[in-house]
């Protein structure tokens, strides 16, 4: 998969320029990224985290 195609993807999973922290979680897996990985995609996407299960965000 594209990096294009995988930004395509976090952003459709992200409508509003939000996700639930589980929800990141579970797409991250299955677009074989890391957490880590995910959360700099969502950064330079400007896409939020809600319902953080750690309760950071």
């Amino acid at each position: 998969m594209s990096p294009e195609d995988i930004k395509a993807r976090i952003k459709a999973a992200a409508p509003e320029g939000k996700i639930a922290c589980a929800a990141a979680f579970r797409l991250a897996e299955e677009l074989g990224l890391s957490r880590h990985d995910m959360g700099e995609l969502f950064n330079e996407l400007k896409i939020k985290i809600s319902h953080c299960q750690l309760g950071c965000f």
